[in-house]
């Protein structure tokens, strides 16, 4: 709620590592289920979470993975083999979907980098960052642009982390995206989910940047790991999102000078409107990069099917 954790793979995590510790902590009261119970208090954690914060489609699909386990656990087992059974499961699943998914990725988005390219990323992506270091590793020339923007300002953070390890950077905000796009040769950006109608759902400006490297003819390829899929349809940005401190895109901090807005946000005929997130239509996507290979955005449906029917994700 606070923040402090950030980014799909990053609260999905957290939130598998807090259902472990519950796990490990829970003891079957007399006349109850195991499974029915346990389902029913996986369902209280769930609803802490979402008053907390939204859930991200990331925790989403890890909730329904687990759920999906717990159902189908032997009647037999002793609530030791049980709980010891769960934490296994949750530690494959980080590992297989998230970890190693991520590594699978990197390793399939590299081949598209060649010398002297010019890489333009935006915001942060734990996936894209991996990448642009991997690649740097592998003896790559190329350059850097990480576009930002407020109120969060992530990229900040992603540049001072390429730079230690000696990545050739620029920096520069959302506004200048047209200024800077003629020189870059692919833009490569992360995800929050990937719908199925090949709609990129990610941080809000993502599909303002899209949208320019399309204009621009660049190629723009989404990092995205397969448990982020999802088989839901969304055409623009209103109808679900998530709202973040409407006062974040109000204020600057540190510029007390800045307050042209400060007697009008107390009337009710202005409201500030501060979205997490926004919808990139298929069309400015050339590529999704998954871990199990790079799809045009028309393939998003099959591998939610097939994945879906095989449980291995869900």
């Amino acid at each position: 709620m606070a923040g402090d954790i950030c980014g799909g793979n990053a609260r999905c995590i957290a939130m598998l590592h807090a259902f472990q510790q519950a796990i490990k902590d829970y003891s079957t009261p007399p006349q109850k289920s195991l499974g029915r119970d346990l389902t029913a208090k996986i369902g209280g954690y769930v609803s802490f979470f979402n008053e907390c914060r939204p859930l991200s489609v990331s925790m989403g699909n890890s909730i329904r993975f687990l759920k999906n386990r717990i159902a189908k656990l032997p009647v037999n087992l002793l609530e030791s083999e049980v709980k010891a059974t769960l934490c296994s499961d949750i530690d494959r699943f980080i590992n297989e979907k998230i970890i190693i998914a991520d590594e699978v990725i990197v390793r399939h988005a590299a081949t598209k980098i060649r010398d002297g390219d010019v890489l333009l990323t935006y915001g942060s992506s734990c996936a894209v960052e991996m990448l642009l270091l991997y690649a740097h590793e592998l003896g790559k020339e190329f350059r850097v642009v990480v576009v930002d923007s407020r109120p969060k300002l992530e990229g900040q953070a992603l540049l001072r982390r390429l730079i230690a390890s000696g990545l050739k950077c620029t920096y520069t905000h959302i506004n200048a995206i047209s200024y800077v796009m003629h020189e870059v040769t692919r833009v490569f950006l992360g995800a929050a989910a990937v719908l199925s109608n090949g709609t990129v759902y990610s941080r809000v400006g993502t599909a303002g940047v899209a949208m320019v490297a399309n204009a621009f003819h660049v190629p723009v390829l989404i990092c995205c790991e397969a448990y982020k899929f999802h088989e839901r349809v969304q055409l623009d940005s209103i109808c679900f999102n998530e709202l973040g401190d409407p006062d974040a895109i109000s204020k600057v901090p540190g510029r007390k000078d800045v307050n042209y807005l400060d007697n009008l946000t107390a009337k009710e005929q202005l409201q500030c409107l501060n979205l997490m997130y926004d919808a990139t239509p298929s069309d400015y996507v050339s590529m999704i990069v998954t871990d199990y290979g790079m799809i045009p955005p028309t393939s998003v449906p099959v591998i939610v099917r097939e994945y879906r029917r095989e449980h291995l994700w869900i």
